[in-house]
């Protein structure tokens, strides 16, 4: 979407006429139809002088096009300033420009992030360059008008208050300067002649309104990228019920339509292999150039997914398959060929950090997408606010008029491939009753340690093996170490045991950073992953007495997300909140008792637990 489109010439008197701000304003509110910030506004009537000065010369044609603030359909990422036309062989430009008003900024040991002051906060963002680059692979990836009426893309940044530092323009981003080329306060001329050496004649052919009703599909050479990425990779070959699910989704998008919606219901225990079918999907739907994306609402299987089919892109096109639950809240009907829900058990109703965007995440994603995969483990509910369930989709799928499909996953991969341990575990944590009430030694790994550290020791020692051995422990331990790198989370003083919560630095990739195994993860970091062995500390949030299963989320640390508003809840309807707590500690542990696909190692710091998890195994 163009927020403010003109010619060079009108643009320079829109600048001259001291209004060019309230000029931006006032189409930002038709356009989008909402406002925007002061510190917004004051940016534009500053940057816009600075890029009147440099358009201001008689070898840049007065019919050039300049457009700020373009949205990039199906995001909300907006290119601050464009600039269009045609070089001395007549071929169609558009000069990309990320505007930046920092002035001082700090280096990072990450690939294209830098640390700068802005939103009243020192932040880590991405390097300008790379920030621009990124836009222009996203437009080159994905608009159809891009790739097949050969219009050329030049990005660049321009950080028109920044003196060089040896910082912005450092060697460790060359990469990504190289690609967009910086110019800071000094280089208005050489930025002046990037722009002539591309655009020459004016936009005869209107490049920007191309782009803008340009089709979103993936290009070719995008979608064989992904493809072969998957190629080869023992990890995500289907087997049994997994083929039949992934042959049976794509025969559904292909009968998918506006007028008539399609919606698949993939039911799944742990390790039945629904992210394996999952990234399948994705692929294939993208080389049949359907517009689709992965969607999760915890970031850990997304980022991690994505680091795996990168291959050796850095930071490449493959990052904008990928997305949040909570993308949808202003998405158009029907934008999307196919939204491929993993998790959907963690759907939430609210969007947001503070729960107050949208209305309903499965009912935006329904509403965005002709074909909605919907990949659900109602026991994997581990969140207050997780409204995932079959009958809630089902619900929302019909007041859209969609069909609705229902299939099930089965086949077991995950636990050693025993689906007798999962109906054990079920038993012990008094989930349901089954008839597992013993775990025969040879079905799976499961061992019961006295001593932290003996624990530790022994995922240190099978992770070595192939880096697929990793601690977790329940959220009753304060995240000190996020402020403080010196800091220990959690500790056992009498067993000589410290460590740490996952660092930020890995994020949500901690599940398979190769130094990651001396940290210690939470529901949050593993949930829809796996390793070949798991380690879980059971916190005193989880507890047994006299053979009962007792849980107690007091002793959760008052920071996790996943219960807060519980005491709130429990002055409406006490049975029911307690009902709803005691199901989500308890699905807690049996998600993080089925990370391992060989093995479970616990130490649970109550005695009495302990104990009894020792005995069912005698």
């Amino acid at each position: 979407m163009i927020i403010y489109q003109n010619s060079k010439t009108s643009f320079c008197h829109d600048v001259i006429s001291n209004n060019i701000e309230n000029v931006i304003h006032d189409f930002f509110k038709l356009k989008l139809g909402q406002t925007t910030t002061t510190a917004e506004i004051n940016s534009w009537k500053n940057s816009m002088l600075y890029m009147n000065n440099i358009l201001c010369d008689d070898g840049i044609p007065h019919d050039a096009g300049v457009i700020i603030e373009y949205q990039i359909p199906q995001t909300s990422k907006r290119i601050d300033f464009i600039v269009t036309g045609q070089d001395d062989r007549r071929k169609n430009f558009a000069i990309l420009i990320e505007l930046k008003q920092w002035s001082e900024s700090e280096i990072t040991d990450k690939d294209a992030v830098i640390s700068t002051f802005v939103g009243k906060r020192k932040r880590e963002v991405s390097h300008p360059s790379y920030q621009a680059w990124s836009y222009a692979s996203l437009l080159e990836g994905f608009n159809e008008a891009v790739y097949t009426s050969n219009i050329q893309l030049k990005p660049c940044a321009y950080l028109h208050n920044y003196s060089s530092d040896n910082i912005i323009d450092n060697a460790f981003y060359k990469e990504h300067i190289d690609k967009a080329p910086l110019f800071l306060k000094t280089d208005p001329f050489k930025l002046r002649d990037f722009i002539k050496q591309f655009v020459k004649f004016g936009d005869k052919d209107k490049v920007m309104f191309k782009i803008d009703g340009g089709r979103i599909r993936p290009s070719k050479n995008l979608a064989d990228n992904l493809s072969s990425m998957l190629k080869g990779n023992n990890e995500f070959v289907m087997i049994d019920d997994q083929k039949i699910v992934y042959e049976n989704a794509l025969h559904l998008a292909k009968k998918a339509s506006s007028n008539k919606k399609q919606v698949l219901i993939i039911q799944g225990g742990p390790g039945t292999g629904k992210s394996v079918v999952a990234v399948n999907l994705l692929v294939k739907l993208t080389s049949l150039k359907f517009l689709c994306q992965y969607v999760t609402k915890n970031a850990a299987p997304r980022a991690v997914y994505e680091s795996k089919l990168k291959g050796t892109f850095k930071k490449s096109e493959i990052s904008n398959f990928f997305t949040g639950s909570g993308s949808f809240t202003n998405a158009l009907p029907n934008v999307f060929d196919a939204l491929i829900v993993d998790e959907a058990h963690r759907l939430n109703a609210k969007s947001g950090m503070f729960k107050n965007l949208g209305e309903n995440q499965i009912k935006e994603i329904i509403h965005a997408s002709k074909f909605s995969i919907f990949f659900i483990d109602e026991n994997q509910k581990v969140a207050i606010h997780d409204i995932g369930e079959i009958e809630e989709i089902k619900r929302l799928a019909n007041d859209q008029n969609a069909e609705v499909t229902e299939l099930e996953l089965n086949s077991q991969f995950r636990c050693n491939g025993s689906d007798g341990y999962l109906a054990w575990l079920d038993h012990v944590l008094q989930i349901r009753e089954t008839a597992n009430t013993s775990l025969e030694e040879k079905q799976y790994d499961f061992r019961v340690f006295d001593n932290p550290s003996e624990l530790r020791d022994e995922i240190f020692r099978v992770n070595q093996i192939n880096n697929k051995a990793r601690l977790v422990a329940g959220y009753c331990w304060p995240w000190k170490s996020k402020k403080d790198f010196n800091a220990v989370d959690i500790s056992f003083e009498q067993y000589d045991f410290a460590m740490k919560w996952n660092l930020t630095e890995d994020g949500m990739k901690w599940v398979i950073q190769p130094e990651s195994v001396n940290e210690i993860g939470c529901i949050h970091t593993c949930q829809g992953l796996e390793v070949d062995y798991i380690g879980v500390i059971i916190g005193k949030d989880l507890i047994v007495r006299d053979g009962i299963v007792i849980v107690d989320p007091s002793m959760r640390d008052s920071n996790d997300s996943t219960i807060r508003g519980y005491k709130a809840l429990q002055k409406g309807d006490s049975a029911k909140t307690k009902e709803l707590i005691e199901n989500i500690i308890k699905n807690t542990y049996r998600t993080l008792m089925t990370r391992g696909m060989k093995g479970c190692y616990i130490y649970c710091v109550d005695r009495e637990t302990n104990e009894y998890f020792r005995n069912l195994l005698q």
